[in-house]
């Protein structure tokens, strides 16, 4: 049997001894849990917590800024999602199995308002995340054995949250869309009277001008 071949049958059955690393169950050291917000749209992540298929939770695994970016002539676009999200901003959530739940509460600055939203992760995806694959990778020509250790959730006003996973040289794959829901108590939980974080100078700039593309996401 070939390396390929065995580490196939490793990742989407677990049949064989030496197949993973670590106590995580995983052919990695870790996932990586990353966000972004489209261009101008920015959001102030309270909290991104995980919980893996082992039921474990991890509070927290990311928070702070999501990746964007605000072109200063206004001439980004923030319409719709990219082909290849990216990775977005995170971090590596160590320790953990593969996900099935990720919990975001965030701010959406543009509006202002505060969502939440639950992203459950089909088992199928699930698999995908510990299956290998070969990739070709340009930028240094090579081919490797690749992983799509890379959950990436992305943030737009309305409360939307698109998820897809990835990881280098591989292609993305969707995984789901979610309709988020504003959290009654405000921002931070109702701990600072209504006020969100606030808005970029640029990106105030942009929707003055042009406004929120609602129903793009």
């Amino acid at each position: 049997m070939s390396k390929f071949k065995l580490l196939w049958v490793c990742a989407v059955f677990g049949l064989m001894v030496g197949c993973t690393k670590g106590s995580n169950g995983l052919p990695y050291d870790g996932w990586r849990l990353g966000l972004f917000a489209p261009n101008y749209m920015e959001v102030w992540i309270e909290t991104a917590d995980a919980v893996d298929v082992r039921d474990r939770v991890f509070k927290r695994a990311m928070s702070g800024v999501a990746a964007i970016q605000t072109p200063k002539n206004l001439k980004g676009n923030p319409r719709g999602w990219p082909s290849y999200p990216g990775w977005g901003k995170g971090k590596y959530v160590y320790g953990a199995a593969v996900p099935r739940l990720i919990y975001v509460r965030w701010q959406s600055l543009v509006e202002p308002q505060t969502y939440e939203a639950y992203i459950v992760i089909p088992t199928a995806i699930q698999q995908a995340m510990v299956k290998p694959e070969k990739a070709f990778c340009e930028f240094d020509a090579k081919w490797i054995t690749g992983y799509r250790k890379g959950v990436t959730v992305g943030l737009a006003p309305g409360g939307i949250a698109k998820v897809w996973i990835s990881g280098p040289c591989v292609s993305p794959i969707e995984v789901t869309r979610v309709q988020g829901e504003v959290v009654k108590e405000g921002p931070y939980g109702g701990k600072s009277e209504g006020h969100h974080f606030p808005l970029g100078e640029t990106s105030k700039a942009y929707i003055e001008k042009y406004g929120v593309p609602y129903g793009s996401w």
